[in-house]
């Protein structure tokens, strides 16, 4: 499929698939999206202590690279894993916009070498960051209570309506350890009915900009 590099509303690029109308993140701000959604909603739940993370759809590694930096700057220790099927291009990586976009220029290496690495090997960018990425379908994943994090950041349901499935959240439900969260830019009915069934607590929480809403998911 075609896809071509956009830049959203709040300065920064992402990737947008022609054929299905859809961005890697949103057109509203891919930045804003991601603070929002993960770090003030996820990651800020977890201040002064290890955190593992699982993210469904590594793609552009925009939302690494902002808990990376989050992370340093709160002295804290992350073991990150990345899941994507489909992993962007190197030219695709040279055109994201985001260190320039984050004032981190210190760390445009590491932006490079988060998208170099093998996929399969835990490496360690930093003293308290470790990012293992795994070319993987989600339909596949089989962690078992093992991360306190979901990043749930998969194509929308409009066009992929198969990863939000409740068999997809059985398995990021299983992944999870005890009281640990998924958080989601989504905020469908149909989603919620899915997390629900499978046992997670679910609260409805303001959305970034351009959207309303989204969820928050705890394993309790």
């Amino acid at each position: 499929m075609k896809r071509e590099i956009i830049q959203t509303l709040d300065g920064s690029t992402t990737i947008r698939i022609e054929e299905w109308d859809e961005c890697y993140h949103s057109k509203h701000g891919a930045i804003q999206e991601a603070q929002h959604v993960f770090i003030k909603n996820g990651l800020s739940l977890f201040q002064n202590k290890a955190v593992s993370i699982l993210e469904i759809g590594f793609g552009t590694g925009l939302n690494a690279f902002i808990t990376l930096l989050e992370a340093k700057k709160m002295n804290q220790s992350i073991d990150y894993v990345g899941v994507e099927a489909y992993p962007i291009s190197p030219d695709e990586v040279l055109c994201m916009n985001y260190v320039t976009e984050l004032n981190a220029a210190q760390e445009s290496d590491i932006f490079i070498a988060m998208h170099q690495s093998v996929w399969g090997e835990k490496i360690a960018l930093s003293n308290d960051f470790l990012l293992t990425k795994r070319k993987q379908f989600f339909e596949v994943i089989d962690d078992n209570n093992t991360f306190d994090l979901i990043y749930f950041d998969a194509f929308g349901y409009r066009v992929q309506p198969e990863l939000w499935s409740t068999d997809i959240f059985k398995r990021m439900h299983t992944a999870l350890k005890s009281n640990g969260v998924l958080v989601t830019y989504a905020a469908r009915g149909v989603v919620k009915r899915s997390m629900l069934e499978v046992g997670f607590t679910v609260e409805k929480l303001a959305g970034p900009p351009g959207k309303r809403e989204m969820f928050r998911a705890t394993k309790k």
